[in-house]
């Protein structure tokens, strides 16, 4: 059953890339607000949430994370890491890069050895605040599930225009200031086989791969409940075979 984070603040919870991570919602606590209606996200299809569309404000996140962080901090809980998630994509709030601005402040008060971390499809690094604010963070970690336009289309099913040549150039421009994170699954959507773990996938998303750049891969499979329930998780070992094709390009990569 996918499900939506009901607060702005929400953890913390041990994240199996992250560590335990302190999370924050910038987008709408009673539904879902994505650029993308991923066939595997845990907050459901788009659809199933609709509602007064509103993203939280600046001021009520700022007031929520110090709150939150100088309790941790008191209790000598500190989080590994504070993540930008929640409900759909955070990077769509119209005063994302001002948020970045208020939580490194807040971190660097309170939590000096605390990384702040952003999950992000990439759909709004065409906007010169949003790549100002990601080059800011220290774990920027975008989205690229397939080098093809068509299983994109399938796996994440953009709301706008997208293509995949377009988000990979602007990926660049990050000059390797940015971590990759792709998920991994096949099945049956729509009536459509689904397997980006098939060789030519795999091969021509290396090769993207090796163009982009980043500083790190991170690749995982499915763990929570997918709205789509036709979808199957791929194995440990057949991540860590993609996993060192990435180190065999010289580029570290984590296995989730």
């Amino acid at each position: 059953m996918t499900s939506l984070y009901d607060n702005i603040i929400f953890g913390p919870i041990r994240s199996r890339r992250l560590g335990l991570s302190l999370g924050v919602n910038l987008l709408p606590v009673e539904s879902k607000l994505c650029s993308f209606d991923c066939i595997y996200c845990e907050c459901g299809w788009n659809a199933d949430h609709v509602g007064r569309k509103r993203f939280n404000s600046r001021e009520d996140v700022r007031t929520m994370l110090r709150e939150v962080l100088t309790r941790m901090v008191a209790d000598s809980t500190p989080p590994d890491v504070i993540t930008f998630a929640g409900n759909g994509e955070p990077t769509m709030h119209p005063d994302f890069e001002g948020v970045i601005d208020d939580t490194l402040a807040l971190r660097d008060e309170l939590c000096p050895t605390a990384k702040v971390s952003v999950l992000s499809n990439a759909t709004q690094i065409h906007r010169e605040d949003v790549r100002r604010a990601l080059l800011r963070v220290d774990n920027n970690i975008l989205k690229l599930d397939s080098a093809f336009d068509a299983t994109v289309q399938l796996i994440n099913k953009p709301q706008g225009a997208y293509t995949v040549a377009r988000t990979v150039e602007l990926l660049k421009e990050f000059e390797g200031k940015l971590i990759i994170q792709t998920m991994f699954l096949r099945g049956e959507y729509a009536g459509q086989a689904i397997d980006n773990t098939a060789d030519n996938e795999v091969e021509a998303w290396l090769k993207l791969v090796e163009e982009i750049a980043p500083r790190q891969v991170m690749v995982y499979s499915l763990d929570r409940d997918t709205p789509c329930q036709t979808l199957e998780k791929v194995s440990k070992e057949e991540l860590m075979a993609i996993a060192e094709r990435v180190r065999a390009l010289g580029i570290e990569c984590s296995v989730a």
